[in-house]
């Protein structure tokens, strides 16, 4: 037995554990109003199916969230326990196909391997004889309805943002910046940014009062600043020396193409340095500092690069930042409190990520589908934060991202250098940025973009509660 095998008999005699004692634990306490949430992955990186249990919970479901910490159960045999549990206790099982595990497999083994195969199998067997199936796209829906003939009923739930993400206003960007105001004193940075005064000045923000010393500063009667805002205090505003913040949030995985971005870096870089030689003030291409948040296992070798690269670059900084989520094992079991669930789920995903990409000026997404069926998360937080988008095209891209009208869509290094430039031409005045930002918040105001939660009470709730009772 080589270890691969070995590997997965320890994994099912792991899960066959698991969920004996799932099935001994609930015949005696699982009420009928109840939902379990079985995350097939790492509970970090699976934002939508928290979401999913933060809506069962305010639909006063008893919630339960199952899941691993870092490891990646497939879906053998994983779909088969569910389907032998769902016929013991008679529950419905409810499938979200937001990605393809055998697809994600493919990546590491290609899509003629056995062991793919036989993964692309056991998934569409077990999986069409689901009560429900969620989408994440209409492309996906289109797909497997017809190729896996799926059973029950079919329905797409696209991806939203929670009603938290939000584009920041001048104070919560202050308050931010100052207090991650570590994150940049880094040598590349040094002479890069804008001078500033914590907590007077960020390099992206500043109190009036850092320009009027007439004007008493925000401070408590221990010397410590304030971020609140009121009629008295000198209010925060954006720096119109500052650079532009990029940000894009990768996985540091081959399913996103880092290097693609970092040459893109590099090409904004010499059209920076040949257009500000000659160009009006008024037109000048800015300074960018591109942050990056993730991790993964290719984040230090990218990163070594950027190192060697951005030490002969004027106009481009690229740092890589990672903002740890608070109490994250508190996730792991259930909550039966609503208000200590929801504050938890926001400090898991991350308590600082709205609030970086709704201070952002432009977002970046390199997220190409592995099985060319699902939508970038990343993206729809950023439109939740009114940030337009430059992201990577594939197939059904265009359910989410309208090129021209919310973001623009590339497909190599070269289009989105060209649209780098284009948008961030005399910043931070520039209207081609400004346009898209309009475009974003009158898709708010018409209804056509709305939260998580809506969303999820208008497509998912009627199909879960049509024959449920307290």
């Amino acid at each position: 037995m080589d270890a691969v095998q070995f590997l997965s008999v320890a994994l099912l005699g792991y899960l066959v554990f698991r969920f004996t004692r799932l099935l001994l634990f609930s015949k005696r306490h699982i009420r009928l109003r109840s939902a379990a949430v079985l995350v097939l992955g790492d509970i970090g990186r699976s934002p939508r199916m928290m979401y999913h249990a933060e809506s069962l919970a305010e639909n006063n479901f008893e919630t339960y969230i199952i899941g691993n910490e870092v490891k990646n159960p497939p879906s053998i045999p994983t779909l088969a326990l569910v389907w032998a549990v769902s016929l013991w206790q008679g529950n419905k099982v409810i499938i979200d196909w937001h990605n393809l595990g055998y697809s994600i497999l493919a990546l590491k083994l290609g899509h003629d391997h056995v062991l793919v195969k036989v993964a692309k199998w056991f998934e569409s067997y077990f999986g069409q004889k689901a009560y429900a199936h969620l989408f994440v796209t209409n492309a996906m829906k289109t797909y497997l309805s017809k190729e896996w003939n799926l059973k029950g009923s079919k329905v797409v739930l696209h991806d939203r943002p929670p009603s938290h993400f939000h584009k920041a206003s001048p104070s919560e960007m202050h308050e931010l910046f100052v207090d991650i105001k570590a994150s940049f004193d880094v040598p590349a940075l040094k002479t890069f940014l804008p001078r500033s005064n914590s907590p007077y000045s960020t390099p992206f923000t500043e109190v009036d009062s850092a320009r009027s010393p007439s004007v008493s500063h925000p401070l408590t009667l221990e010397g410590e600043y304030t971020p609140y805002e009121s009629s008295s205090s000198p209010m925060p505003s954006k720096r119109p020396d500052r650079p532009a913040l990029l940000v894009s949030s990768t996985s540091w995985t081959p399913d996103e193409d880092f290097g693609l971005l970092l040459q893109a870096l590099e090409m904004y870089e010499v059209k920076a340095r040949k257009w500000n030689a000659s160009a009006d003030p008024e037109s000048r291409l800015p300074k960018v500092l591109m942050v990056v948040t993730g991790k993964g296992p290719d984040r230090d070798k990218y990163m070594r690069q950027v190192g060697k690269l951005q030490a002969e670059w004027e106009w481009v900084r690229c740092i890589s930042m990672w903002l740890e989520p608070e109490n994250y094992p508190l996730l792991l079991g259930m909550l039966e409190d609503f208000g200590k669930f929801t504050q938890n789920l926001t400090l898991f995903l991350g308590r600082r990520a709205p609030d970086i990409v709704g201070s952002a000026d432009l977002g970046i997404s390199l997220h190409s589908s592995s099985s060319a069926f699902d939508l970038p998360m990343k993206v729809v937080d950023m439109f939740g934060c009114g940030l337009p988008v430059c992201a990577l095209d594939f197939a059904c891209l265009g359910e989410l991202v309208k090129d021209g009208v919310n973001g623009l869509v590339f497909k190599t290094p070269d289009e989105l250098a060209d649209q780098m430039e284009s948008l961030l031409k005399s910043f931070p005045s520039s209207t081609r940025l400004a346009a898209l930002r309009r475009s974003l918040e009158m898709d708010e105001k018409s209804g056509e973009w709305c939260s998580w939660s809506q969303n999820w009470n208008n497509i998912m709730r009627p199909l879960l509660l049509r024959d449920v009772h307290s």
